[in-house]
């Protein structure tokens, strides 16, 4: 990691850090007593105080979070046992549309899935297997093959795990012989921003701004931070991709991987190709309830290059569903349209 990469990874944490303390004093403002409305009360002030998009989801959809607090405040009885009060309180955080936001207790978890259940799946890891082969190579958890057309394709299936540089180098030298990349994020559900971050600065040669990052800085609802750019700083003496490529997406490209993508559509070389990716910009931020449930929410908004959230997801440049008829022929019909693309670009 170079020494812009540890600054930058410096200056994250210092974010977070101070983030953390703010959004820990927020909650200890008011204290909220261990009882179905201690818990409801504390859980509707949580959100907000330190939710990130309310402003934005009014916006989009007239998300009206006073009127949520009224609507569930009535499903509130006294003396409701605890999976009562997880669903009212589960039912409730669905509202926000968002899958960054969590509710888990020892028993039970909850989560927004209309992101990616509401859409076309996209993807088949059996049609995938096709392409890939047996003879796949596979490294840092990422499974590569060159296909029949001299077109490059890598599989990469999260962001949880590191990626080891020398595993990128010995990757992109290996592929450098094909006319072009295809790099299939379908279904990466995300992980680490910074493992995100290494894979993508080896598509550009030079530092490019990818967008901004807000911090909340009050109770307020619009209490954030000046927007800070957020750049992507190239290793200078690592092996960098230098042909074009594209990026497959579908709505299951989510949280880390939509931010990934972010960064890939401003590169010049680059194409995405597939469907909208699932969204899921803002940083995940955690609090707890009086009962000891934890809550995790979005509290970091982030933005494009224009300004614009990405909350909701990343439109592609070229937009290509699966067809029925191709999955019957084991065909993807994305990494056709890739494929086709990349030769496109030859010409």
């Amino acid at each position: 990691m170079n020494v812009k990469s540890i600054a930058t990874l410096l200056k994250l944490s210092l974010f977070t850090l101070l983030t953390g303390l703010f959004l820990s004093a927020c909650v200890t403002e008011d204290t909220y007593d261990n009882s179905p409305q201690g818990n409801f009360e504390a859980l509707w002030h949580i959100v907000d105080r330190q939710y990130c998009f309310l402003d934005y989801k009014q916006q989009e959809y007239g998300l009206d979070w006073d009127q949520v607090y009224r609507t569930y405040q009535e499903r509130i009885v006294p003396g409701m046992n605890h999976e009562q009060l997880f669903e009212v309180l589960a039912d409730m955080l669905c509202e926000l549309r968002d899958g960054h936001v969590n509710l888990s207790s020892k028993l039970e978890y909850s989560q927004y899935r209309e992101w990616f259940d509401r859409y076309p799946a996209n993807f088949s890891d059996s049609i995938q297997r096709v392409y890939l082969r047996k003879d796949y190579a596979l490294a840092s958890g990422m499974k590569y093959q060159i296909l029949e057309d001299n077109i490059a394709y890598l599989y990469v299936g999260s962001f949880q795990d590191g990626i080891g540089e020398g595993n990128l180098d010995q990757i992109l030298n290996k592929l450098a012989i094909c006319d072009g990349l295809i790099l299939d994020v379908r279904n990466n559900a995300g992980g680490n921003l910074t493992t995100a971050e290494k894979l993508a600065a080896r598509f550009t040669n030079e530092k490019v701004l990818t967008g901004y990052i807000s911090h909340k800085t009050g109770p307020g609802r619009h209490d954030f931070s000046k927007p800070d750019a957020v750049y992507l700083d190239p290793p200078m003496d690592r092996v960098r991709w230098q042909k074009p490529a594209v990026v497959l997406t579908n709505r299951r490209s989510y949280s880390a991987t939509n931010d990934f993508v972010g960064k890939m559509k401003v590169l010049p070389q680059v194409t995405i190709i597939g469907d909208k990716t699932g969204g899921g910009s803002g940083l995940p931020f955690s609090s707890e309830l009086p009962n000891g449930w934890s809550v995790r929410f979005s509290a970091c908004p982030m933005y494009d290059t224009e300004m614009q959230h990405q909350e909701f997801g990343i439109d592609p440049d070229i937009k290509v569903d699966m067809t029925s008829a191709d999955m019957q022929r084991s065909v993807d019909t994305i990494i056709e349209a890739a494929r086709a693309h990349l030769h496109s670009q030859q010409k």
